[in-house]
């Protein structure tokens, strides 16, 4: 019997969830995302230094060299660049959250990444632009959508979050599975098993949704507190993964089911129960998140989280 990282591979694209290049080179995933939590790490790793230095000699270059915000740009290009050296396929690199509730703003700080990576000779066809799924957000990634820029929209909570994001044309999308589950368990709900983790069960809704409206995005599951919750997703689209439950699975030899095959789901329009649905406007969308403690809670989180992070790398670059 194969391991089941070997199992999952067949079903699902791995992707690292890390800037580590050491561990991507060592789990050797197909693609590889980065936040501005991932940065920062890396940005404190004493052996990742040169990556700093080439930032300010980059913005020097561009003649921007005071400017604080492209050198942390510049900084997590590069940190690209250097991943996709180790890996066969894409990397995703987050804008700003703090332009999360500006959607022209958050175009042009994709334009300016997009912009860097060719600078660095990068093909950008292996970049996905990783934006939070606000209304603004989804509104940007529509347009760069519209451009040929590909987006992730991250920080996904819930269904209308995944169904705004796909109906505007989104690449992709990453409902984080970990984070709902630790929101659910602080509240006093008790998860005995991956049948029971509101995490899985999200993204199992998002994903059964998305491909019975015939919609294209791809769906990556994201923030795993453990191998159940991977194992119940096996057959999402992509699972992003830290290295850690990357080696657990890859030391187990035991069986895999597949858990999610978008051949099994019967279209909208072939099925009674699954009758289509109507596009989100913005009024539809902000009630929903309103309405769900959960994602409004988690969504505006993990915004200040990234933002602060943000924050502390322009410190190390300042």
């Amino acid at each position: 019997m194969t391991s089941k990282r070997a199992q999952l591979a067949r079903w699902s694209t791995l992707v690292a969830d890390t800037g580590d290049m050491d561990s991507i080179r060592a789990l050797k995933p197909e693609d590889a995302t980065t936040n501005p939590s991932l940065l920062l790490a890396i940005a404190r790793e004493p052996r990742y230094q040169g990556l700093l230095e080439d930032a300010i000699v980059l913005a020097r270059q561009l003649g921007q060299e005071g400017d604080i915000a492209l050198r942390c740009d510049a900084f997590a290009t590069l940190t690209g660049r250097t991943i996709l050296g180790t890996v066969p396929g894409l990397v995703s690199t987050e804008v700003d959250a703090r332009l999360s509730f500006d959607t022209m703003a958050t175009v042009e700080r994709a334009r300016s990444l997009i912009a860097l990576y060719r600078e660095l000779g990068v093909d950008t066809g292996r970049i996905l632009i990783k934006i939070a799924a606000t209304w603004e957000g989804i509104q940007a990634a529509a347009i760069l959508e519209q451009e040929g820029i590909r987006c992730n929209l991250t920080l996904v909570f819930c269904l209308e979050q995944a169904l705004a994001a796909a109906q505007h044309g989104a690449t992709l999308i990453s409902p984080f599975v970990g984070r709902i589950y630790d929101w659910y368990v602080k509240h006093g709900t008790v998860v005995d098993s991956a049948d029971t983790d509101p995490g899985v069960i999200s993204v199992k809704a998002i994903f059964h949704t998305l491909k019975s409206q015939g919609l294209d995005t791809i769906v990556m599951g994201a923030s795993f507190r453990n191998v159940g919750q991977i194992e119940a997703l096996a057959g999402c689209d992509r699972l992003t993964i830290s290295p850690a439950l990357l080696e657990t699975l890859e030391s187990d030899n035991g069986e895999l089911i597949r858990q999610l095959d978008v051949d099994t789901v019967v279209p909208a329009d072939d099925s009674p129960e699954a009758s289509a649905v109507a596009p989100l406007d913005e009024a539809r969308f902000r009630w929903a998140m309103n309405d769900n403690p959960m994602a409004c809670d988690l969504l505006s989180d993990g915004i200040r989280r990234f933002a602060r992070d943000q924050e502390a790398l322009e410190a190390l670059l300042a």
